[in-house]
């Protein structure tokens, strides 16, 4: 789709695509169709799903995509208020009960888990004829901020921990709260790293992970205190997935303490916890080498059996702004990778370090192949390195 979308030249077909998305409750698409240029308000009202539909069908996605700012001027306050109510009903009975409510069905459910957009999925459950999505406490959350209504912490949560964190009202939640940026949602969030379940604890670390990450202000004044509790939470944490959120969380800051805290989990055995490590050690660092540890983890991390940490370590070396013979040399002997991914990513670091080797490996791998996301990039990176060799 996306191929077919940077070669199309025509509007109206991607107006057109648009309607036909929203109509075959295709949210994730016509989220894909605005982001390439598609106008929502070239299309009829009649053209498109009613907002009634798309929040009966339970996909965020293609909620999200009908009350676009260009066509969110269609739907009066009312309305709005309406599907509010609409969406609580379903969160609050359940997808299960409500449908069974609606139909009349006593079968079986159905349930299978499908990506609603291109960052987060939600599980679809079919009775009856009729298929639903458990996306409703994310509608509601966007609702609710929408019509200027703010939701305490305790909700928000309440709503995210409903599910797991691939799902769309986790990221709803999280992202909303983060964006607040205020000392009442911050101390919520910390206060949650020594409750007793896991996953509140997860969920207050992605709160304070984002809270520092979506901080583009200039004081960025969470930012001590985030490495502060990060450092003593990541000496302590037993569980393996609030762990690796918290050591994503140092790798997002520029302080030599984090690092630190990082290269001690290198050696972990889950290799979750290790590609946390590989993909945030030095990567902040406004020095031009890593410390002694930082470089030393890295060199082991390259060689790891496991294919992603070996591959975020050699990213991570080959992006970083240390040029030391011995990373380059380091990169070069990964050439011969199992996985061509890491010999992609080990390219594309010989290139940035000037390596001449790059340009004999480019050619055997040949042209970029479907399926990994940057490999194109990472291979133009040896062009660019020849025009900069040839002075060009």
């Amino acid at each position: 789709m996306k191929s077919l979308l940077r070669e199309d030249s025509d509007p109206d077909m991607r107006d057109a695509a648009f309607c036909l998305a929203s109509r075959t409750y295709a949210g994730g698409l016509a989220q894909l169709l605005l982001q390439y240029g598609a106008d929502p308000g070239q299309c009829e009202p009649d053209e498109l799903l009613s907002l009634r539909e798309a929040v009966d069908s339970g996909s965020p996605a293609l909620v999200e995509a009908l009350l676009d700012h260009r066509i969110r001027d269609r739907y009066p306050a009312s309305e709005l208020s309406q599907m509010r109510d609409l969406a609580r009903c379903w969160h609050d009975a359940g997808v299960e009960a409500e449908l069974r409510c609606r139909t009349g069905s006593q079968d079986a459910l159905v349930r299978i888990r499908v990506e609603d957009d291109e960052y987060y999925s939600v599980s679809e459950f079919t009775l009856g004829g009729v298929t639903v999505r458990d996306g409703h406490g994310a509608i509601l959350t966007d609702l609710d901020e929408l019509l200027g209504v703010r939701t305490e912490f305790e909700e928000l949560m309440a709503r995210a921990l409903d599910h797991d964190q691939d799902h769309t009202a986790w990221g709803r939640a999280t992202i909303l709260l983060a964006g607040r940026r205020d000392q009442a949602t911050w101390s919520a969030a910390a206060a949650l790293r020594v409750h007793a379940d896991p996953s509140h604890r997860l969920f207050g670390a992605e709160v304070l992970r984002l809270t520092h990450l979506f901080d583009d202000s200039d004081e960025d004044a969470f930012a001590g205190p985030a490495v502060d509790i990060f450092m003593d939470w990541s000496a302590k944490e037993a569980d393996l997935a609030v762990l690796t959120e918290v050591l994503v969380a140092l790798g997002e800051h520029a302080d030599p303490r984090a690092d630190a805290a990082l290269v001690a989990h290198a050696g972990h055995c889950d290799p979750r916890v290790r590609g946390a490590v590989a993909r945030g050690v030095g990567t902040w660092s406004e020095s031009p080498a890593f410390s002694d540890e930082v470089r030393a983890a890295l060199l082991v991390l390259m060689l790891d059996v496991d294919t992603d940490v070996r591959r975020d370590a050699c990213l991570t070396v080959g992006e970083g702004r240390d040029r030391a013979p011995v990373l380059a040399d380091a990169l070069a002997a990964r050439l011969d990778d199992t996985d061509r991914q890491v010999q992609v990513v080990v390219v594309h670091g010989l290139a940035l370090h000037d390596d001449e080797r790059c340009v004999q490996a480019a050619r055997r791998l040949g042209p970029a192949q479907p399926g990994f996301l940057n490999e194109e990039s990472y291979l133009d990176s040896v062009w660019r390195y020849e025009w900069r060799r040839d002075g060009r």
